[in-house]
């Protein structure tokens, strides 16, 4: 299987396949509403403007496993995000990224790349980076700014 391979579910529900994405570089990213670094959702709105013409996509997955950071139905994460920092990208149903009943997707992610903190996901705003062809190229830990990796999405595009 490669990343094209899943399906998950948007904001509202329905399936949406990630084949859609195929030749795109793609960022990943698991997030809260109230966590320490949703101001992150800024960082991650300019590098997404900054290159989205150039085929870059971000992919949002809210996620309420840590320390209960994202309550709130989909809709009100998605109302959050939008009033308070304006995200045009991609946001999809709330997810577990950990444990019995992590998404198939994120099984997929810390197969091909672990972390520190081997095969879990340590915290919110943990991010993937995709590569044009589908390859998880790089994980990066919730402290990484979005800024800090602007030039490893630059290379890939």
């Amino acid at each position: 299987m490669n990343i094209y391979d899943y399906t998950v579910k948007d904001g509202i529900g329905n399936d949406v396949s990630l084949d859609k994405y195929r030749g795109k570089v793609l960022l990943i990213v698991n997030t809260a509403t109230r966590c320490g670094f949703t101001p992150q959702y800024k960082g991650l709105q300019g590098l997404y403007q900054k290159y989205q013409s150039r085929g870059f996509e971000i992919l949002d997955f809210p996620c309420n496993q840590f320390a209960s950071q994202a309550p709130g139905t989909n809709e009100e994460i998605a109302n959050f995000c939008d009033s308070k920092y304006r995200i045009t990208f991609s946001q999809f149903s709330k997810i577990d990224v950990n444990g019995e009943n992590e998404n198939p997707l994120y099984t997929y992610l810390k197969s091909q790349q672990g972390g520190v903190a081997g095969n879990k996901i340590k915290w919110n705003f943990t991010k993937f980076l995709i590569d044009r062809n589908g390859n998880v190229v790089e994980r990066f830990a919730p402290t990484t700014t979005p800024e800090k990796i602007d030039k490893k999405v630059k290379a890939l595009l």
